[in-house]
């Protein structure tokens, strides 16, 4: 549904491009004439007479006017911010004639003789100004300006002095239909960046775990502003050319920032970090550059050639990182940096022609970020469209596995009119059922559920007696080969097992081979037997399996199910009573089983997003998660906050010699350590590679160090062997910080913990420092 508008307007605005690209290019066909020849530039700023008009506009002094092939950067500036250039003009036959100039650096007065015909910018008495922006130019000329010269008084305390890009006659009426044929393709691209950008934030609010949606939406907003502040017809929009600069100097140094963050989402943990620095570094640039040329500091013009040169360097190490581990990257990450690539080069061609390195040429770099943004939203969109399609071809299958067994209960039902008695007593049975299945649903947890079945299974079963059989994980044999008996109901005295001949529980036996085999029942209603059909003697003690389905391993037995007919029921039930009983105790069973796969489903959802997979530990998505809630209650109950991070000293050198499956089953162990050593109420996570973290809740600076220096004697004391071979012996260091007595800030808990445990590997590892307040 949010991919519709996008294939609706797409096309819309391709039409659209067309159409405009043809107008403009029927009406602005008119020639127009390049000033290219006769340039002559002369250093310094005139002397003006009693008048107001430039002397240097009065004589002709051509040993000081020296030829230049175009007005911008003279040789020899020596630091000099004011140069004059004049030129004749080539005649035409023009019927209201304009001089058409891209760009000035940066103010700029016009005279044709005595008369002044242009200003852009102020000049004050001695020469100077204010910079005002980067518009375009259109020039009003006189019928005979071809036959004097026009003189350009500039002032540029910038890089560039003088005249930038194009420079030409031409008409009045066709400048507005050349202005929209120079803009249309920034124009459509802006507009498709301001699409993207709107359906990315969509996405980003649908999926707020996914924070790869907010950098996209960044990033394609500020291209959208950027494109649409960059272009000729934003002064056609409105004519304040200063402001559209700050908006365009805006954007454009917002995009590396956006860039960062949407590249974040690719990249690994420690590059990761690098990238969120680079970006962040961007944008405190950013604020500085915008708010020291707002406050009149500094000319939003001198902090162009700095943000070029640090964005140059970040492009650089972006690249060099992706680069490195190109051989490592999946087929979609491979295209998004060919497509990165790109853009790079278009942005450094960019620069170049900015600053004078190439000739001046309008580089499409409007079509880069369209490629790149496209690149990223399909790859983007793509996942996400194969997580939806995982979820509802799963759903599927579970509802088809219950529509299959609902229709078998249906079946059952309908069929089952001849006995009114047997009837009543289903139907009461079917709504227990139901009434279990429904809460079986609410669970949260298959261990939930399972206290819930053995609650409710004795009146489910009523009137038959039974006895419910589970694995015991705390078995010394391995979970599956131990069971025990949980509940029994219906007996007088304890129930003989299933699992041997003795009523001693748990019972041990080897493995699932020997587990008895459900009683096979009947396929079908249909096969019932009659009322005046004998039961086999097999089929007087039912034993049911209790089955789940685990996504990644299959089908599980977590339960077996003993039930046996009561003598005063036996002697009052037929036959096919019995059976039809049976039978639907089987449905019951394998309904609930249905319900407890889609429980356990759940539950291992929510196990696998805040659990690290090696280690058991919660991972860092939990620790990120409750670290603000313990923050915030610290601060509500002014109750002290502790953060510990430790880190396995050497542990590089020690996977390096032994191998990372070595090194995993020691992080293993290592973990197996960290819940003694602590507090109940203390959190402890893995929070990437050999670092872990423990929130330590109400405790002070000192009980924190002395249960982390138990944790380093603890580890120390370790003997790790591996295949009989003693392994060299580890340590780890750790890290404190706590509030309030290491900052007055939680929130700056993670980064004092993570300088102390820095400072425990410069002074010499297996040791704990404290961070001290300040």
């Amino acid at each position: 549904m949010i991919l519709a508008p996008l294939r609706l307007t797409l096309p819309c605005l391709i039409v659209a491009a067309l159409c405009w690209l043809a107008i403009g290019s029927s009406v602005a066909s008119a020639a127009s004439q390049p000033v290219t020849e006769g340039w002559e530039y002369r250093w310094g700023d005139s002397p003006i007479d009693a008048n107001g008009v430039p002397t240097w506009t009065e004589t002709s002094a051509l040993d000081q006017w020296s030829a230049i092939d175009f007005p911008s950067n003279p040789p020899d500036r020596n630091g000099r911010n004011n140069v004059w250039y004049r030129v004749t003009l080539p005649a035409g036959h023009w019927h209201d004639p304009m001089l058409y100039i891209f760009s000035v650096d940066l103010i700029v007065q016009v005279w044709q003789g005595d008369r002044q015909i242009y200003q852009f910018g102020e000049f004050d008495a001695e020469g100077r100004g204010e910079f005002a922006g980067w518009p375009w130019h259109a020039i009003a000329l006189p019928p005979d300006y071809h036959d004097k010269p026009l003189y350009f008084r500039i002032y540029s305390n910038y890089i560039d002095i003088g005249l930038w890009g194009k420079v030409a006659v031409m008409e009045q009426q066709a400048l507005v239909p050349y202005i929209l044929k120079n803009s249309i393709k920034s124009l459509i691209v802006a507009g498709m960046c301001a699409l993207l950008a709107l359906l990315a934030a969509v996405f980003a609010f649908v999926r707020k775990d996914d924070q790869g949606f907010s950098g996209i939406a960044l990033f394609a907003s500020s291209s959208a502003l950027l494109l649409l502040a960059g272009t000729d017809a934003s002064q056609l929009l409105w004519h304040q050319p200063l402001v559209w600069e700050y908006l365009e100097a805006g954007s454009y140094y917002m995009v590396p920032v956006a860039l960062g963050v949407m590249l974040t989402q690719w990249r690994g943990t420690r590059p990761a970090r690098l990238l969120r620095r680079l970006w962040q570094l961007h944008l405190l640039y950013l604020v500085l550059a915008q708010g020291a040329s707002l406050l009149g500091l500094v000319t939003l013009a001198s902090t162009y050639p700095v943000f070029d040169g640090l964005f140059l360097v970040s492009l650089i190490i972006m690249s060099v990182m992706a680069l490195f581990d190109i051989r490592q990257m999946s087929g979609e990450q491979r295209l998004l940096l060919a497509v990165f690539g790109v853009y790079c080069l278009l942005l450094i061609a960019d620069m170049a022609v900015a600053h004078g390195f190439l000739p001046w040429v309008r580089v499409p770099v409007s079509w880069g970020v369209l490629l790149f943004l496209l690149a990223v939203v399909s790859i983007s969109v793509t996942h996400y469209r194969q997580i939806q399609i995982q979820l509802q071809q799963m759903n599927a299958r579970l509802e088809q596995e219950v529509a299959e067994r609902t229709a078998k209960a249906e079946a059952l039902t309908l069929r089952e009119r001849r006995r009114v008695k047997m009837l009543t007593f289903e139907n009461e049975k079917n709504h227990l059922s139901d009434a279990v299945v429904a809460g079986l649903q609410r669970c949260v947890s298959l261990t939930q559920a399972m206290e819930l079945l053995v609650l409710e299974l004795p009146d489910l079963t009523s009137p038959l007696r039974g006895v419910l059989y589970q694995p015991d994980a705390l078995c010394t044999y391995l979970p599956e080969d131990c069971w025990r008996q949980v509940v029994s109901w219906g007996y007088n005295s304890n129930p003989s097992s299933p699992l041997t001949n003795s009523s001693t529980l748990p019972k041990t036996f080897d493995g699932l081979i020997n587990l008895p085999r459900p009683t096979r029942l009947f396929a079908d209603i249909r096969d019932l037997p009659s009322d005046d059909t004998d039961l086999p003697a097999a089929l007087h003690n039912l034993c049911l399996w209790i089955n789940v389905q685990k996504a990644e391993s299959g089908i599980h037995t977590i339960g077996l199910l003993q039930l046996e007919v009561p003598e005063y029921f036996s002697a009052n039930t037929t036959e096919y009573g019995i059976a039809r009983l049976y039978f639907s105790m089987d449905q019951i069973i394998q309904k609930i089983g249905l319900t407890l796969s889609g429980v356990l489903l759940q539950d291992d959802l929510q196990k696998f997003s805040y659990e690290d997979a090696l280690t058991g530990l919660h991972n860092r998505r939990f620790f990120d998660r409750l670290i603000k809630h313990e923050r915030a209650v610290c601060l509500r109950s002014q109750r002290p906050l502790t953060l510990l991070i430790a880190d396995v000293d050497h542990f590089k050198h020690f996977n390096d010699d032994y191998g990372h499956e070595v090194g995993d089953l020691v992080l293993q162990r290592i973990a197996s350590e960290l819940a003694p050593a602590f507090r109940e109420s203390d959190v402890v996570c893995r929070y990437g590679g050999e670092e872990f973290v423990i929130i330590m809740a109400g405790a002070s600076s000192a009980q924190a160090k002395a249960k982390a220096t138990g944790l380093c004697e603890r580890v120390q004391s370790l003997r790790l062997e591996h295949e009989g071979v003693a392994l060299r012996p580890l340590t780890i260091s750790v890290g404190v910080a706590n509030w309030p007595d290491s900052t007055l800030n939680p929130e700056k808990l993670m980064g004092l913990a993570d300088k102390a445990l820095y400072r425990a590997k410069r002074n010499g590892r297996n040791r704990v420092e404290v961070s001290s307040s300040g």
